[in-house]
């Protein structure tokens, strides 16, 4: 009776998983919905700026987190004479011995202090391409063609014929 009940279950599931799906699924046809997509051209620079620097160091901030805890956890059981109830999370035996509060809150800070210099990493790096780029449009010999590698906008690349010859 339970086995009977269980692959009704999964069978309804299934069904639901396979109907939201065949659901969710889009025509390719264009509906005429005008983008959505967010213009920046009236921010200053700054600002895109900090706004990359928060985007990379909250994306960053997991993966901080984890190789702090798993540095300190490693940490603590080279101090306890790398007894294994000390040892880092995919090693830990059911029986282990938690990280104390404080260091849990270090982990944390650590984490955060690795977040922040992993988007100034970033900073540094981006300014420094953007700073050589227009050194390079600034040495350019006298007549030199500029070449601009850009998509056409959506808007005017669809209202165009094909070898109108219009840009």
């Amino acid at each position: 009776m339970k086995s009977s009940l269980k692959r009704l279950v999964f069978a309804l599931l299934m069904l639901t998983v396979l109907m939201t799906t065949a659901l969710a699924q889009t025509s390719s046809t264009d509906t005429g919905l005008v983008s959505t997509q967010f213009d920046t051209t009236g921010f200053p620079q700054w600002a895109k700026d900090l706004r990359r620097a928060e985007i990379v160091a909250f994306g960053s901030f997991p993966f901080t987190v984890f190789f702090a805890r798993f540095a300190i956890d490693t940490y603590r059981c080279a101090t306890n004479g790398w007894d294994i109830r000390y040892a880092p999370w995919p090693f830990k035996p059911a029986g282990a011995i938690e990280m104390p509060k404080e260091q849990q809150l270090i982990s944390i800070a650590v984490a955060a202090a690795g977040s922040v210099m992993i988007a100034l990493t970033d900073f540094l790096i981006v300014t420094y391409k953007r700073h050589k780029k227009a050194r390079d449009l600034k040495n350019l010999p006298e007549g030199s063609p500029i070449i601009i590698k850009t998509p056409w906008p959506a808007e005017t690349a669809a209202d165009e014929e094909p070898g109108d010859g219009t840009p």
